[in-house]
């Protein structure tokens, strides 16, 4: 177990995939090769996406051009909710106690937010009342959402840090950031943050 102090921590900055939502980035490839994209498997990461898929995360192709772009490499038209159901396949679940503690921390004080490489395929999900039992959209449980499309940079490119912390005001020595990916984690200790490097599916509540 990491050994971690919680000692002069204001700010908790959340990954997503792989800490919040356990992650099945085996049925996403499935699924995409379905569709007749064989690449799949080398372009889909569990931390960070190649070619097409990069471009969308990062925010240099819009969805429908992105949806092109996935109809180009499978030499066929694909609608574009089959396209929408293959990024969905890596939504393993969303265990309850995680959505729990977000609210638990917020009360207890913390401001809570969320760095996410993502895409607004993914995201569309996420801001709907499907994302949570209790019909909630993923932006009643953080302070702020520092998406990857958004700001143009995904983990663990320093500038989508930077950002983050010009924009919320973060100390970075005052922020525990969570994190599946190892460079992503190492990158924020670079830049003064605490980490926890978590593992996909983990119960990290010992943390608090």
């Amino acid at each position: 177990m990491q050994n971690l102090t919680l000692r002069g921590i204001k700010n908790i900055v959340f990954d997503l995939g792989g800490v919040i939502i356990t992650l099945d980035r085996d049925e996403a490839v499935r699924r995409f090769n379905n569709m007749g994209l064989d690449n799949a498997a080398e372009l889909l990461s569990a931390y960070h996406q190649k070619g097409i898929f990069l471009d969308l995360e990062e925010g240099k192709l819009s969805q429908e051009a992105f949806y092109e772009s996935v109809r180009k490499e499978a030499g066929r038209f694909i609608p574009s909710e089959t396209i929408d159901y293959g990024w969905l396949g890596f939504l393993k679940e969303i265990p309850e106690y995680k959505l729990t503690l977000l609210d638990d921390l917020r009360r207890k004080g913390y401001r809570v937010y969320l760095l996410s490489n993502t895409n607004p395929i993914i995201m569309s999900w996420a801001f709907s009342p499907a994302f949570s039992s209790q019909g909630k959209s993923i932006d009643a449980y953080f302070d702020k959402l520092y998406l990857s499309y958004q700001i143009g940079y995904t983990k663990p490119h320093p500038e989508i840090f930077r950002f983050m912390f010009r924009d919320s005001g973060m100390i970075p020595s005052e922020s525990l950031f969570i994190d599946d990916g190892k460079a992503n984690v190492e990158k924020g200790r670079q830049l003064g943050m605490k980490t926890y490097l978590a593992i996909n599916g983990e119960d990290f509540g010992h943390l608090f």
